[in-house]
């Protein structure tokens, strides 16, 4: 409740605050006169609907579909590193899309679309590599061949991010300022178009990902337990990675690869409600996006002399000291 409290908040400061603010009763009449065709209020009326309502609701599908993503791998894998981010998805999202910017001189949605294929085809490849490694046996090997997972896709994150960069060398500087903006992460391109498609594949793929949480619950017992109770456990991780590449790949299609948000999100909401949950950890990843996104809009302008930030600069601020905190409270656990 709390988490849901928090994340409604900040998408209304989101919409209501900011270098333009709109009162409530005023929000409301901007909505209603959308909806009904009535009289509009000049220049507030586009503002609130072609800018700050609908890049409020697309960063809020966004954070919710990495924080899902994140806590589906994660559970899965019972590591906190298993996450879009270090185990290569985004990496081939930005390698795709980098590769359409650079060699093709796409933009808009054919940016959305490569960046989408790359996502999915470099998850298959991750998931082939780690199933030669029993990745989907049923007794007791899970855990090997999940690290073998988190290998594999850490050393082809590597070679992509190689990619990328090769590419920016070779990049014209107009050319490489519209590919780093992407890379970075943001929601400048935030759109109603995109918040429908977002929210088309979000509402395709929560259900499904909200049907797995019980099976997931049985998979932690162990490989061995879960399949002495009958859970086909091959089959439910590949519905689970099927799922969690979902739900990053559209996120990284809609606003780019937004930094630590899936690596964040599902440790951050098992400390509020002290398990693993899937609506704590998205709502989490709702949360987090938006209010990145609010201070690199609002506040970091007036540090920074008027520079505008893009969100995954924030988020990716926030991660790395939590990666290492991690690190050490894991080795504190330690024996």
């Amino acid at each position: 409740m709390a988490l849901a409290l928090a994340a409604a908040a900040v998408f209304a400061a989101s919409i209501l605050l900011g270098s333009y603010t709109v009162t409530v009763p005023d929000f409301v009449r901007i909505v209603v006169a959308d909806l009904t065709g009535g009289e509009k209020i000049p220049g507030a009326s586009f503002i609130v609907m072609e800018h700050k309502l609908p890049r409020a609701v697309v960063g809020a599908l966004v954070g919710a579909a990495f924080g899902a993503s994140g806590a589906l791998f994660q559970t899965m894998l019972r590591n906190p590193l298993a996450s879009p981010d270090v185990i290569g998805i985004s990496s081939g999202a930005s390698a795709a899309a980098v590769t359409a910017i650079v060699l093709f001189g796409a933009s808009g949605p054919a940016v959305s679309a490569a960046a989408l294929a790359g996502a999915l085809g470099v998850a298959a490849v991750i998931y082939a590599l780690a199933r030669r490694g029993s990745f989907g046996a049923a007794a007791g090997r899970g855990d090997a061949a999940g690290n073998r997972l988190i290998l594999a896709g850490v050393g082809i994150a590597a070679a992509l991010h190689a990619v990328v960069s090769f590419l920016m060398t070779r990049a014209d500087i107009r050319t490489a300022s519209d590919a780093l903006v992407w890379l970075n992460g943001s929601l400048n391109a935030a759109s109603w178009e995109r918040a429908a498609v977002l929210g088309l594949a979000v509402a395709l793929l929560g259900p499904a990902a909200a049907a797995l949480a019980g099976r997931l619950r049985i998979l932690e017992l162990g490989d061995d337990t879960a399949a002495a109770l009958g859970l086909g456990v091959g089959a439910t991780r590949l519905a689970v990675v099927v799922t969690a590449v979902g739900l990053s790949a559209v996120a990284t299609a809609a606003a780019g690869p937004v930094a630590f948000v899936a690596f964040l999100a599902g440790p951050i909401a098992r400390r509020f409600v002290r398990r693993p949950s899937l609506p704590a950890a998205a709502l989490t990843g709702v949360l987090i996006v938006l209010a990145a996104d609010f201070l690199a809009a609002n506040l970091a302008p007036l540090l920074l002399d008027g520079t505008v930030l893009p969100v995954g600069v924030v988020t990716g601020a926030m991660g790395a000291p939590f990666l290492l905190w991690l690190l050490v409270t894991a080795n504190r656990k330690d024996p």
